[in-house]
């Protein structure tokens, strides 16, 4: 996609996405029928649901079931919400079913997976390592990239063996843990390329856009052409931290910046942020790979850069690339899921 500056003092600069094929085609949204509950007293069927209406039905079920709450994933070929309840407790199981979700008795609570998570945190924060709740196994899935050897790796092992049996699996990736700073749709600084994620309107109502916390580090002076004059100025940025994010704020106060993503020949409308589920597929929008597609694999992940530690990020398994840093993810729906961190 292209961010170009449109006469009289209109900047166009069109909201990215998270990984990038040639997924276009299926772009277009499509309806899904939801599915009543019994009205006999008994627990209903699992309801039919669209992938937003999941992570609604998710937020409200994790504050229904409290402790017995052990997270939750969209099954999109059934297109039904999957929530674990500890095993026992059967009257929560019952409310969740009756809420129109399919239930599996799992092992390990929330709170035991999040304290394991916090053990690896003060135990194993190493570069090159990630962490992060998976719902579909009941574990924590560890994994380590290239640069884990060596004493690293039995540290990093050893931390995970001290969860105890059943918490945790460790696995090894052949790439590395960087962030794509490097030089997206492209917007330019010091030499850098990131992308440009999503058109908002910050507090003061101006307009202003989204992208990377780690891009700003290459200046504070934003351009939508490699070499050309500003266009937005960085007005506050996290990295590393709790997320990796940057607010800029567009130098002309006329701008028009539309809220969509533009993925080349078409543009899917962005008509609100959501939160991610677990299973949810999802979009990316980038200037170097253009348009992929995948699916949300976690939440609340931990990733230690060399740079510094993010927390509360998104796992997926959509491809990126240098240069794709801060494009959006996004659904087929036009919801706004989240930014390219690395």
């Amino acid at each position: 996609m292209s961010h170009k500056r449109i006469p009289k003092r209109k900047a166009a600069a069109a909201v990215g996405a998270v990984v990038a094929l040639g997924a276009a085609a299926i772009l277009l949204p499509s309806a899904n029928a939801s599915q009543d509950g019994a009205s006999d007293g008994t627990a209903a069927a699992p309801r039919t649901l669209k992938a937003g209406d999941a992570s609604d039905l998710a937020t409200r079920l994790s504050g229904m079931l409290g402790d017995a709450y052990a997270g939750a994933w969209y099954d999109g070929e059934d297109k039904r919400l999957v929530v674990n309840v500890v095993r026992g407790e059967d009257g929560m199981a019952l409310k969740a079913r009756s809420a129109g979700a399919e239930v599996r008795e799992v092992d390990n609570s929330m709170a035991e997976l999040e304290a394991g998570a916090g053990t690896l945190t003060s135990e194993a924060t190493i570069p090159g390592t990630s962490w992060a709740v998976d719902p579909r196994t009941n574990k924590i899935l560890v994994t380590a990239d290239s640069t884990v050897t060596g004493a690293k790796w039995d540290q990093l092992e050893s931390a995970v063996e001290s969860l105890g049996p059943g918490m945790a699996t460790l696995e090894k990736s052949a790439g590395t843990f960087r962030t794509f700073a490097s030089g997206g749709d492209a917007i330019f600084a010091g030499g850098a390329r990131c992308s440009l994620g999503f058109n908002v309107t910050a507090g003061d109502g101006s307009p202003a856009f989204l992208t990377a916390g780690h891009c700003a580090a290459a200046g504070d002076q934003w351009s939508d052409q490699q070499g050309g004059e500003p266009i937005a100025t960085v007005d506050q940025a996290l990295f590393p931290g709790a997320g990796d994010f940057a607010l800029l704020t567009y130098d002309d106060p006329a701008t028009e910046a539309p809220s969509e993503v533009n993925v080349g020949g078409q543009t899917v409308p962005i008509v609100q942020a959501a939160e991610a589920t677990v299973g949810q597929q999802v979009f990316r929008m980038g200037s170097t790979t253009g348009l992929a597609d995948g699916q949300v694999l976690g939440l609340n992940a931990t990733v230690n850069y060399p740079e510094g530690t993010v927390t509360g990020l998104i796992q997926t398994d959509v491809c990126a690339e240098p240069g794709d840093s801060g494009g959006s993810l996004f659904t087929q729906d036009g919801l706004a899921i989240g930014l390219t961190s690395g």
